[in-house]
């Protein structure tokens, strides 16, 4: 991982952090994390990855799959602080009931014989299924979600049922993430992809990497954000087709067109495209002294293009 300066430097910070999940977010965490002097602690169920959180110096490093407790024994350290930022293991239903329901499961186990202070969990804004370009909140209904958001928001009530365990709780509903290595939209385009799968006059929420690890070390840093569930995501939502249009524009291709008729299965299950939403992210820049750096698409791609990713 490129070295660059602290994305935060805050005064006040937990001494000691166990980062379950280890994969696209939580590596950039746990980076961030030991640039700030915190000590550092992470399960991963891939070895390559344990290899490269041992190189990049985290202390303790343990691979096993989350859902099983073998690895509770093996944790040596510490911690005062747990962030969940597992992903699904693949598989469909049953691999997000392994990967966010399972898994959330062994941590709050091994929790109970800890002495924790803050527990975070990266959520999905997935869980929201309002439609017709409404303004989405923490408050907004959930309960018409798909399957597999209904599964996340299983996992996020474990949390709030333990919620006394621990002087502060958080839920982080991410949008759609993006950032370095991490760009789809933009390799469809470099890719020669003229045509795009699917329709493009619904709404993305996005939030890149760095205001994702930003807005965690925020709330861990904090002294006085209320525990609860807070939506983070940039603050100018657009729409999918103005989204590629400014992208083809800065790598000078024509505008590309959709195909209504070529749509991914779960696209299908969604009745063809994503629901049209914006998502609020006013609650957690009100709550956690945070904002994204990249207020919108457009500055988070440029610096993207900018640094040839």
């Amino acid at each position: 991982m490129k070295e660059t300066k602290s994305i935060t430097e805050n005064k006040k910070r937990p001494p000691s952090v166990m980062i379950f999940g280890c994969g696209y977010v939580g590596s950039a965490l746990a980076f961030e994390c030991l640039a700030q002097g915190m000590q550092v602690g992470a399960l991963t169920r891939n070895p390559e990855t344990a290899e490269r959180l041992c190189q990049l110096g985290v202390g303790e490093v343990i691979v096993g799959n989350l859902q099983d407790f073998a690895w509770h024994a093996k944790v040596r350290e510490k911690y005062d602080t747990i962030v969940n930022c597992v992903s699904s293991a693949g598989g469909g239903l049953s691999g997000y009931r392994l990967s966010y329901l399972e898994g959330q499961r062994s941590i709050l186990a091994w929790a109970n014989d800890q002495k924790i202070r803050t527990y975070l969990y990266t959520s999905s804004t997935s869980v929201y299924p309002q439609d017709g370009g409404v303004l989405v909140t923490e408050s907004a209904a959930t309960n018409a979600a798909p399957e597999t958001a209904q599964v996340i928001l299983e996992s996020e009530q474990l949390i709030t049922q333990a919620a006394a365990s621990f002087s502060n709780w958080y839920v982080f509903r991410l949008a759609g993430i993006y950032g370095p290595g991490r760009h789809y939209l933009l390799d469809q385009l470099r890719n020669g992809l003229g045509v795009i799968p699917g329709r493009g006059d619904y709404t993305l929420n996005l939030i890149h990497l760095d205001d994702i690890v930003a807005a965690i070390l925020a709330a861990l840093n904090s002294e006085g954000a209320a525990s609860g569930i807070y939506n983070i995501t940039d603050d100018c939502p657009e729409t999918k087709s103005a989204l590629l249009e400014w992208l083809a524009k800065q790598l000078e291709l024509a505008p590309p067109q959709f195909d209504p008729e070529n749509i991914s299965p779960r696209l299908e299950r969604r009745g063809g495209r994503m629901p049209d939403r914006k998502i609020s992210n006013a609650k957690a820049k009100a709550q956690l002294a945070w904002s994204p750096k990249y207020a919108s698409f457009r500055e988070g791609y440029a610096a993207l293009l900018q640094a040839g990713s």
